[in-house]
Formats: structure tokens, C-alpha cells, sequence
């Protein structure tokens, strides 16, 4: 089962995918299942595959050794050939975004570190915050704070950050209970939230230059261990 753990150095990789329809959501996960079903590639730690929930779409979580395994694996002739024009055949977006971890929180109930896997039924939220190089900084530290508040919101179980390798942009990567709880939290008027979150979110908001944000369940998963 796959660990989210800020001390690990693993590269992350979020290869999202924008989908018209559900049934070419399938395809898709049929597709990185088999790949994932396959992999074998030198500094491969593990794969995640989500299913998009509220729009059509799959996101991969990938974990790496290091970039220079990730990029061995991005100049190989199957991916060139074959990998890459299957995605952009099958999807209407593609975004294969390399990332490191900086910050990562969760409910005290769920222990020690954060799993991802099918067996656990999260409601994940995944959202990419675009932001300018001279502004991902101050963005990370708005958006990465500690945040005592949400522990006591329901449904809650964690939360993590991820820095976009190239500077322009942050991945939001977190898990709910249930869409039911995850949707009161998001419509939760401002003025219900503490003050400091509300400057936080307002700070945050100015510094965005666009949003992309989907739901999801975890459906397959499989580590170089396994």
C-alpha cells in the first residue's frame, strides 16, 4: 500500500486526464491498469489509479526514485510511440505534472502516516493551482500551514501539498469521508471559518492564475514490493 511521507524524496508525478464521456473515463483506466499491471521500469516505486467522481477524468499517482528514473522512462520508445498517443487519443486533456512533496497533515485517528489504496474507500479531491514562478513560494506557505481547524470537521482525513518541480503550480491532494461531508465543507460560507483561514483563502485566491479540480475514488494500485 502506498505511503504519502514528506521525508521519503520521492519524486510524484500526477498524470491527469480530462475525459468527454465515462465511457472513455474506462478506457482510460483499462489502459493505465495494464500498464500499471506491467511496470517494471527501473526507480518505479508505485501506482495509484483514481477514477474521476462529479466529471469524467482519471488521475495516476505515481511515486519515483528520482527524476532521472522518471525521465529514462519518458525517453523509451514504447512511451514516445505507443504510451503518449494512446492518452492524447483517448482523453480531450492531458497533464503529466512532476512534483515533490512539502507538506502533508491528517486526522490524529488515522495514525502515523497517510495510505492510499482501493480497500480505504476515500473520497479524494485533487486540485492544481496554477500560479506564477515568483509567486509559488508564498503560495505554498499560504495554502501549507497547519490547519488545527479542519481536524475538527467532518469528515476530514488528510491533506497534503506538492511544489510543481518546474515552479508553476501546487497540487492539492486530499481525502474525505464522503462526498456528503466533503461538499458541506466546500460550501461552508466564509464567515463560518475561522479568520485566519479566511485571510489564507483570500491571500491564496490572488495568487492563482487558474484552478483545476476534480473528485475521485482510488480504484487499482500496485508497488514495486508487490
Amino acid at each position: 500500500m502506498p505511503l504519502i511521507k514528506p521525508d521519503d524524496g520521492y519524486l510524484t508525478v500526477f498524470n491527469l486526464f480530462e475525459t468527454d464521456t465515462v465511457p472513455l473515463q474506462d478506457d482510460v483506466l483499462d489502459a493505465m491498469r495494464d500498464i500499471i499491471d506491467n511496470a517494471d521500469y527501473p526507480g518505479w516505486i508505485s501506482s495509484t489509479l483514481h477514477a474521476g467522481v462529479d466529471q469524467p477524468g482519471t488521475v495516476n499517482y505515481i511515486q519515483w526514485r528520482s527524476a532521472a528514473d522518471l525521465q529514462a522512462r519518458y525517453e523509451g520508445q514504447k512511451f514516445q510511440r505507443k504510451t503518449v498517443p494512446l492518452f492524447h487519443k483517448l482523453a480531450r486533456t492531458v497533464r503529466l505534472l512532476k512534483t515533490e512533496l512539502t507538506a502533508a497533515q491528517h486526522h490524529p485517528e488515522l495514525g502515523g502516516d497517510i495510505e492510499i489504496a482501493p480497500e480505504r474507500d476515500d473520497y479524494t479531491v485533487l486540485i492544481v493551482f496554477d500560479t506564477k514562478p515568483e509567486d509559488q513560494g508564498e503560495l505554498l506557505d499560504t495554502l501549507a500551514k497547519p490547519d488545527e481547524w479542519i481536524k475538527t470537521v467532518p469528515g476530514y482525513r488528510s491533506h497534503t501539498y506538492f511544489r510543481g518541480v518546474d515552479g508553476t503550480f501546487v497540487v492539492n491532494y486530499a481525502q474525505w469521508e464522503s462526498k456528503e461531508l466533503y461538499d458541506a465543507f466546500h460550501h461552508l460560507p466564509e464567515e463560518e471559518r475561522p479568520a485566519d483561514i479566511r485571510a489564507g483563502r483570500s491571500r491564496a485566491r490572488s495568487l492563482v492564475t487558474n484552478r483545476q479540480a476534480n473528485t475521485y475514488r482510488v480504484t487499482h494500485s500496485r508497488s514495486a514490493k508487490d
